[in-house]
Order: structure tokens, then C-alpha cells, then sequence
């Protein structure tokens, strides 16, 4: 609780101080601005305080992917909604050793770019580093095309889901364990999105969509319940 409490006090000193919100009006401006003598964790809570303000999607690059870990640690203590954006390859650039969970965290981030609002009110960070931006994303028109809408209360036939998740790259198997997977029993389809740390539960009725949740892989048991749900296969094969 008093590291709780310390940490609210200095986050709310930080947003009245004069040289943060000059840092504001530069921005506001587009302005390019240096800031120097910074130390520790100073720059995490320079960088939060001036977005409090300032809604919309916020990128962040720092030089390295260890020192882009640091920050995301920072921002996520510093109760922000943050997202990393790392580089899909196990080592720089190295082709042959893709990592999958990092396409993962690629295919969650440009997905909450295309499915945010406008008039986003909150602030989101996304952090990231040089070799990471370096790497081709597919465009906003091909992810839209390569995304499959799940609805609650809308009709869709298992035929046509299965022949549709095979032509998105998706592989059939009896139970999904990680992206890319998905199974059918009954009436109960389960899939693995790229851009989601659990897989979809998908319930159907007839050709009607009961229910759409979120599951455990290992104890099977629901973890939330959604309206709908953006089923993304692996972004990173369809650049080209």
C-alpha cells in the first residue's frame, strides 16, 4: 500500500510540474524536443504524465529491445495500458528462427491500432525498438481482409468456418495448445488467434453463434466472455 501511495504522490507532482506540460506544448506543436539529465525511472514517468492529456495511441522506441523492456515494465507499473512490439525473430533479421509469440504480440498490437476509434479517449503505449520497426507489417487494408469477424447471435455454418480457418492457414487438430490452431467437436469450435494470449471458445446452436469466451489451454475453464471476436491467422506469412 505505501509503495502504492508514494508512487500515486509522485505521478500527480509530475503532472502539475511546468516542464512536463512544456514538454505538452512542444508535442502540441510537433515539435522536436531533447530532454537531458534524466535518471532512473524519470523518463517513464515523464513520458506518462505527459500523455494523462493527451489520448490516442502512444509509441515509444527506445534502442534495444532490453531497454524497451525496462520502459514497458515501467509504464505497465505506473498503471498504463501498454503494449510491446517486438521483433518477430528470435535473433535480428534471422529468417530461418521466427518466434512465435512474438508474431503474436505484432498480430495484438496492429490489431488494437484497427480496431481503436478515432476519438480514442484513453491513452495506450506501445512500446518498441529500431529492429522491430524495421520489419514490414501488412497494411491496414490486408489486415482487415485477412481478419475473421466472430459475432455473438449471427448464423454461420461449421462447413463453412472449417473451410474458412483452412484457407487462413489455420491447422485442425483434436486440442489447440498455441496460435494457429483450431478444433471442432460437435458444436463447440475452439481457436487460436495470433492476436490473442488465449484461444476462442465458440459455442453454436444450429448455425447460430451461442457464445464466444476465452479459455485455459491446460485446465479447459473459461477465462471471459465477448460479443465478438477478431480471429487473426499468422500476419507475418501474408507480407509481401
Amino acid at each position: 500500500m505505501e509503495s502504492a501511495f508514494n508512487i500515486s504522490s509522485l505521478l500527480k507532482t509530475y503532472f502539475g510540474d511546468e516542464r512536463v506540460l512544456s514538454v505538452s506544448k512542444f508535442l502540441d506543436e510537433n515539435k522536436s524536443i531533447s530532454i537531458k539529465g534524466l535518471a532512473g525511472s524519470s523518463a517513464s514517468f515523464i513520458i506518462r504524465a505527459v500523455a494523462e492529456n493527451k489520448s490516442g495511441i502512444h509509441l515509444v522506441v527506445l534502442q534495444d529491445k532490453e531497454q524497451a523492456a525496462y520502459l514497458l515494465n515501467d509504464l505497465e507499473t505506473l498503471g498504463t495500458k501498454t503494449y510491446f512490439f517486438p521483433s518477430s525473430f528470435k535473433k535480428p533479421f534471422d529468417l530461418e528462427e521466427s518466434d512465435t509469440p512474438s508474431i503474436q504480440l505484432r498480430a495484438e498490437v496492429l490489431n488494437t491500432i484497427r480496431q481503436s476509434q478515432p476519438n480514442l479517449n484513453t491513452s495506450t503505449f506501445v512500446v518498441t525498438y529500431p529492429e522491430a520497426l524495421a520489419e514490414k507489417v501488412i497494411s491496414k487494408e490486408h489486415l482487415e481482409k485477412n481478419s475473421i469477424e466472430i459475432i455473438k447471435g449471427e448464423k454461420i455454418s461449421l462447413q463453412f468456418l472449417n473451410d474458412l480457418l483452412n484457407e487462413y492457414g489455420f491447422e485442425r487438430c483434436d486440442y489447440v495448445i498455441e496460435p494457429g490452431q483450431f478444433s471442432i467437436r460437435g458444436g463447440i469450435v475452439d481457436i487460436f488467434s495470433f492476436a490473442n494470449d488465449a484461444p476462442f471458445r465458440i459455442e453454436l446452436s444450429g448455425d447460430e453463434i451461442e457464445s464466444i469466451r476465452t479459455f485455459d489451454t491446460v485446465n479447459q475453464l473459461s477465462l471471459q466472455n465477448f460479443e465478438r471476436a477478431a480471429i487473426l491467422p499468422n500476419i507475418q506469412e501474408k507480407i509481401e
